[in-house]
């Protein structure tokens, strides 16, 4: 037998359920999302949370101050704790090619009505005197900021949806879609088959299979990061800001009782591997000590990886996908996918339901690829 509904969510990490909580909150409760594992376990479960609005062009901008905003009120919209504080995030140029980016971001970001300053190196060591700034030029500092729970993202948004009235299969993995002659989208699984007039593909790094189950090329790299978490420390304050190194991604900050930190690795293949490289541990410790000397006698008590899936322009891509009517595309959020997943769950609402044309979206879809002069996010950790 096969199951109906008016939209299936491919994906139940954080996209997908937003996704699924805001077409609810504007009346489509017909919505079932399907996901191979459980909900937030791929690269929601995996992501250290992050919420930043410095960046460097203007749409990631907006995408950033809106799902703030919506994070500052997240129990009262959900019923469910997001566990958000905001501790700043303090950002380090240590070029000056860097610091005069970081000028022109801010300045955009002034201009957008974000509350956010530019510093010396004296000024940074006075709010982190515990790192080591002698090749720091600068930096930027916004108090606004911070990080949540992606667990708890995750399941306040899957809990409300569900109470609103929408289906979430687990454990049910997507082996194939069909385009049925009166346009509906048949979607093959391990646990049956289910039809839908609008499929959204949130499946985060495995957007690409998906699409070419339906012959869709999407440019998505899925890449590996790893998360370390310390030892309990004292050496950082509880309510100290999330560091981010701009020139080799390097970040900190504060977890529990310890730290936990990562860093990219440019070397890192495609692939879709998510267990632990001990060996880029030394690589990463190396660039860690530099920045705060304290690690170095600091205990690593595990570490973790999980997936980017990231675009040629670390852009998302979001709408309709080009000559296929009622397929949609959430998915390429280059890391960013957690901190925009609120503001980005009301777009897709919006565009699937009301057929909202909005800036947002012009600017993100698929077709943008076919155009060199697309806006590349030059802010990308």
């Amino acid at each position: 037998m096969v199951k109906s509904a008016e939209v299936i969510i491919i994906g139940a990490g954080v996209i997908g359920c937003s996704i699924a909580y805001h077409l609810a909150k504007k009346g489509c409760h017909d919505v079932i999302v399907l996901e191979k594992d459980s909900i937030g376990s791929g690269s929601t479960d995996r992501c250290p949370g992050g919420i930043r609005q410095q960046f460097s062009t203007e749409i990631n901008i907006k995408l950033s101050m809106e799902s703030v905003s919506f994070f500052q009120h997240f129990e009262e919209q959900t019923g469910h704790t997001a566990d958000f504080h905001q501790n700043g995030y303090l950002m380090l140029a240590t070029t000056e090619d860097e610091l005069k980016a970081f000028q022109q971001n801010v300045a955009l970001q002034h201009k957008l009505g974000l509350e956010v300053y530019l510093l010396s190196a004296e000024e940074v060591r006075k709010i982190m005197p515990q790192l080591n700034i002698e090749d720091v030029k600068g930096g930027t500092f916004c108090p606004s900021d911070g990080h949540a729970d992606p667990y708890s993202v995750a399941q306040g948004f899957a809990s409300s949806t569900r109470r609103l009235g929408s289906k979430i299969h687990e454990a049910t993995e997507i082996t194939g879609i069909n385009i049925a002659k009166d346009k509906a989208y048949q979607i093959l699984t391990d646990k049956g088959n289910f039809a839908a007039p609008v499929v959204v593909n949130a499946a985060g790094p495995y957007a690409a299979q998906v699409g070419a189950m339906v012959g869709l090329d999407i440019p998505i790299r899925p890449s590996r990061r790893h998360i370390f978490i310390t030892a309990p420390t004292n050496e950082v304050a509880r309510n100290s800001p999330m560091i981010i190194e701009f020139r080799n991604g390097f970040w900190l900050r504060r977890e529990g009782h310890g730290l936990i930190f990562g860093m990219r690795n440019p070397d890192e293949p495609e692939s879709f591997d998510t267990s632990v490289d001990w060996g880029f541990l030394s690589t990463l410790a190396e660039a860690a000590v530099h920045r705060a000397p304290f690690l170095k006698d600091t205990g690593i008590m595990r570490g973790q990886a999980g997936l980017h899936a990231d675009t040629p322009d670390y852009n998302a891509i979001l709408g309709e996908a080009p000559g296929m009517e009622g397929l949609f595309l959430a998915c390429g959020f280059s890391g960013h996918g957690f901190m925009h997943s609120p503001a980005v769950g009301r777009i897709m609402a919006e565009r699937i339901l009301d057929r909202n044309y909005s800036p947002e979206v012009s600017l993100l879809g698929l077709g943008r690829f076919n155009n060199e002069a697309s806006p590349k996010e030059n802010c990308f950790i």
